[in-house]
Formats: structure tokens, sequence, C-alpha cells
């Protein structure tokens, strides 16, 4: 009798915690007899990282502490919480460490009961599906945040404005402002047009401006304040707005938030911040007056990632960083080509592709680039553009960036043209889709624009954004392209390794991995006429329209940024090595926590990769 009392009390109290509400009656009812109970005195291990679990643990009573492989406190589990269940879904070892800090009771299912309610019932089956997908969550927070207990990079620009703005009308004299500036004490004011920023001033203006031209004080303010400022949003990360002043070189950067100033942020704010941030490269890259003081500065840049995976910043802030110097490179020695050829004689646009456009760029990687020329250019024109590039593009693979194997670059003639013939182009693509040409031409769809006249890269964005979304049967071949890129696992979760070769026992992270998911996020974006090339941006998209649901797009967007960051920590690791970083990772180089992990990012992937294929009709396609 007793023991039909005690086991009552298991079913009522399994009846109020999910999933075990969800069972039917008679489940219920019979599940008890079916569990142990365990007695856990405080301190003592109920589940330890790297060893083999086989069963399910409820906590009926007491207080559970959850740590990963890093020691960083994941839960304290209250009764009811289940616990093993990732080990008995994904395979062993453990990754988590799970001890009682107060003595605790806990029901113990075994695994082969786990496995019968996970099949007989999907509630079962979807609760512990969302339990690994916060462990994807939990993995990707796990190796973004730094041995000091935060992760650098990640302060927003709201964060570090420290006052409202200091604002005159621009009805205002010059003593007006100064006096305005002295009764406050700031060193820059904003001058504004009803609600609209029209101007700055700072104290160097009044220094260089008004006394050393001895000009009357008495005068307007908008003779001496710079129009229309750049600005930076209240949106974006302290890094991006240290980007933006150090290689423009300015001290003051109005902060706008819907379009409306709400502070100023200087470069003592940011210096504040972070003192030693590596973005300051751009800084000395913009100053170097020769090839060889732009690579000598370049060639730091290996060391800098290695310091940024040490310092575990995400896969994101560290492609946006690496991403920040090329473009400083590639700005630089624009600067150098034209000071030897002289100005161009029409207006041309340089831009970037692949993951620099996209704002990913690791190490490894060769240059991908192209001239938008405008529509004034004729033959007599052909000569300073192929001079122009010929330097340009020599003088990257001075600087580390290797030359394009598919001659993908602006010395190619094809790829150096006016605007009207890469508006041909592109609706040639997206109109008459050849598979071939598909494939060979789909990077050009991850494009920016990184020097001279960025009118004419937009009027081309605009141009393929209006266009896309009508090519159904291109999006068909370019979504079937992206399907075919598989994730390197095997039918039973194993990696699928190079079997031949210098790279054999290895696998590639970037073409099946990082690259599958930008394949399938390009797919979307084009369908979607999404403004977007950074892959991140993409994925946001398609959720935000529907394409993607909220819960896929969310363990996609975890399983991207786990894969990249493996890439980026393997990367690391050749250049502390000494070695030259490379996408072929070795599993024997991984700990158990990352092959668990990266096989789940995969298979997440793969998923959306077969939801994708769904959508559009890649069956009929030769």
């Amino acid at each position: 009798m007793a023991l039909d009392v005690e086991l009552s009390e298991i079913r009522d109290f399994l009846a109020q915690h999910p999933p075990f509400d969800a069972l039917p009656a008679p489940v219920l009812g019979a599940l008890p007899a079916r569990l142990t109970v365990r007695y856990y005195r405080r301190g003592t291990p109920i589940i330890a990282r790297g060893v083999d679990n086989h069963s399910l643990f409820v906590l009926r009573a007491g207080a559970v502490e959850v740590r990963d492989a890093n020691g960083t406190l994941v839960e304290r589990s209250e009764p009811g919480t289940c616990l093993g269940s990732i080990t008995l879904t994904q395979g062993n070892p453990s990754t988590f460490d799970a001890t009682a800090i107060e003595d605790s009771l806990v029901l113990v299912m075994p695994a082969e009961v786990f496995h019968e309610l996970n099949d007989r019932y999907p509630e079962v089956e979807n609760f512990f599906d969302n339990q690994r997908a916060h462990r994807m969550s939990g993995a990707v927070a796990t190796l973004a945040s730094s041995v000091s207990g935060g992760a650098i990079l990640k302060t927003a620009v709201r964060d570090i404005i420290r006052r409202e703005p200091v604002t005159a009308p621009v009805t205002a004299t010059i003593r007006e402002a100064c006096a305005t500036m002295a009764r406050v004490g700031v060193s820059s004011l904003l001058i504004m047009d009803g609600d609209s920023l029209a101007g700055i001033v700072t104290d160097r203006d009044l220094r260089n401006r008004v006394l050393a031209a001895d000009r009357d004080p008495g005068g307007p303010i908008t003779e001496i304040m710079t129009s229309k400022p750049i600005t930076g949003s209240a949106d974006a990360m302290a890094f991006e707005v240290m980007l933006e002043m150090v290689g423009r070189n300015i001290h003051h950067l109005p902060i706008l938030a819907d379009g409306r100033p709400v502070g100023v942020v200087t470069t003592t704010d940011l210096m504040r911040l972070e003192q030693a941030n590596p973005v300051y490269l751009v800084g000395d890259i913009a100053k170097q007056t020769s090839v060889e003081g732009v690579a000598a500065i370049n060639a730091r840049l290996p060391q800098v990632v290695e310091m940024l995976v040490s310092q575990d910043a995400t896969a994101d802030d560290i492609g946006r960083i690496v991403t920040a110097i090329g473009d400083a490179v590639e700005r630089r020695l624009l600067a150098l080509a034209e000071a030897e050829l002289g100005p161009a004689p029409v207006p041309y646009c340089w831009v970037t592709l692949g993951s620099r456009a996209r704002l990913e760029q690791a190490l490894a990687a060769d240059q991908d680039n192209a001239l938008i020329l405008s529509d004034l250019a004729t033959e007599e024109h052909t000569a300073y553009f192929t001079a122009l590039a010929e330097r340009v593009v020599g003088w990257l693979v001075e600087c580390g960036y290797p030359l394009c194997q598919g001659e993908v670059m602006a010395t190619n003639p094809r790829w150096r043209r006016p605007l009207r013939e890469w508006k041909e182009e592109f609706h040639t693509w997206l109109t008459q889709p050849v598979p071939d040409a598909v494939l060979a031409g789909s990077i050009f769809f991850d494009m920016r624009g990184v020097y001279g006249d960025l009118s004419l890269y937009r009027k081309l964005r605009k141009f393929v954004r209006h266009t896309a979304p009508e090519s159904r049967l291109f999006l068909a071949h370019l979504a079937k392209q992206a399907a075919l890129n598989e994730p390197p696992l095997g039918f039973f979760k194993g990696f699928v390794l190079a079997k031949e070769g210098d790279h054999k026992d290895t696998l590639d992270i970037k073409r099946g991995g990082v690259g599958a998911v930008v394949e399938l996020a390009r797919v979307h974006a084009l369908s979607l006429g999404s403004p977007g090339v950074n892959t991140t941006m993409r994925i946001q998209a398609a959720i935000k329209n529907g394409v993607i649901s909220q819960e896929r797009g969310a363990d996609l967007l975890d399983a991207f940024e786990f894969i990249s960051y493996v890439r980026l920590r393997h990367q690391a690791a050749a250049v502390r090595a000494g070695r030259e970083p490379d996408n072929r990772v070795s599993p024997d180089d991984l700990s158990s926590f990352d092959k668990r992990h990266l096989r789940e990012a995969f298979g997440i992937v793969r998923s959306a990769q077969s939801a994708m294929a769904h959508r559009y009709p890649v069956s009929f396609i030769s």
C-alpha cells in the first residue's frame, strides 16, 4: 500500500511538469513504476562532463547547478527540470556538469523508456527538441563570451552616449554658439534647422576658422560649421563608429536615432572604451604613402585575428573587423594608384565581391573585385582603367590577398565595364539562366561598393533588387545549386572527410559549412528583393517575411555563428603555430564539445536546405 501511495505521488508530481503533463492518463499512471529514485548529497555530481550518460534525470526535490565546458554557470535547476536529454538524443559524452547544490531527490528514467516516449508522443519529442535548440544557442554564447566575463566589441553606441546633444539654431551667431559651448562645457555643438541636423561646430573649428582667420564673432555660425556632417546610428556597435571616425580622421560624430540627434560620440569616449582596439589598423593604413607601408601594416592582420579569437569575440564581429581592414587597404591602394595615374577620366566605382562584400571575410581569403564604370566611358578610357586595375590587383597580392583563381578581378575586362553593360549581364543571368553561368555568376550577387562613385553601385543594386524576385527560373537554379552544397556530414552523423591528397582526413568547413548557409541565405534574399548582403541580415529578412520560421531561423543563425567561429579559431591556431591559415579542419583538433555541436550545426543547415528545396521548384531543373 505504501508503495502504491509513493507511485501515486510521483505520478501527481510528473503531471505538474512538462513534457509529462501532455501524456495520456494511463501512460502517466504506469510511468512511475518504470523509474527509480536516487538521493544525491550536496556537492555530488549527477552528470559529469566528459563521461557517458544513459539516463534522463528529473529533479523532484532540491537544486542542481549546471555548468558548461568553461565552468560558466548555465542554469540552476528547480524541481521538475529534466537533465541528460542532450546526451540521449545527440550522443555521449556529456559536455556539461550537473551537480547537486542542495541535498536532492532525482527520478531516473532509463534510456529505453525515454526513447519510447519520444517515439510515441510528439509533444515529448518537441519538448526535448526545444532543449536541443536552446543548447545550440548556449554553445554559441559560450564561444562568444570572454574569459574575463564579458564579450569584447559588444557595446552599442547608445550605451556610451553620456549626455543629451547640445544644440544651437542655424540663426545663431558665432559668439552665441561659443557662449553656449562655454556655459555647458562641451567641445562640440550641433547646429539644427528645426528638427534636422544642419551641421556641427567643434573647438577646432573655432580655433582654425574664427581665431586664426580673424573672423568677426558676430557673423552667422553657418559660415564656419561643417555642413551635412557624417553621422552614426545609435543602434550601431561602438567598433563600427570607431572605424568610421578613425578612417575619416574625425573626432566628433553626431549620433542619430530615427533621424534625430541623440548625442555626440568623441574619440575620447571610444579610447576610454577600448584603448587597444585592433581597428586602429584602419587609421595606420590610411596614413601610408607607399604600397610597402600598406603591406607592412596589413601583415599584422593575422595576429589581430588570433588576438580577437583568444578574447572570444564573435565570428560576426571578427568578420566585420577583417572586412573593414581589407576595405581600408583597397581604398588606400586605389588612392595611391590615382596619385600615379592622375584623376580618373570618368566616374567609376570599385566594388568588392564575396565574403568581403558580406562583411564576413576571414583569413586565407583571395581577392574578388570588379569595376563599374560610368556610361560616359569610351574606348579611349580603356588604358586608364586597365592600368588602374593592374596596379591595384598586383598591389593587393603584395599586401597578402592572392589572385582569384577564377579571375574574378578588375583586371579581367569582362568585370571592368560600364553600368549599362553590367545591367545587361545581370539581366541575362536573371532571365536566361544557364546552370554553369548561374554557378559562375552567383558571387556577383554579393557585391558592395568600396571606393569611387558609389551611386554607380547603388543603381546596379537597385536594378537587381527589382528584377530578381520575378526571376523564378533563376531562383530555382540558384536554389538547386545551394541545395547541392551539402554539409560534410554522413548518414550516421559522422564527418565526411577528404580521402586523399594534402587534405586527407580533414573536412572543408568553408564550402559545406559557412558556404552552405551563405548560399541558401542569398537565395531567400534575392527572392524577397532584400537590400541586405550580409548573411545574418539576409536570414533575418527571411524570418521577418515569413520565408523561414522564427525557430528555424534562430537555429540557422546560431549554426552559422558556431561554424564560422570554429573556422576562425582553426585559422587562429594556424597563425600561432606559424602555418598558413586555411579552411581544412581535422576532427582530431576538435574537442568533443565542438564535434557534437558542429554535427548539430551541420544538421540544422541540411534541414534548412531541404526546406529551401521545397520552396523553390528545383526538381524539374536538369
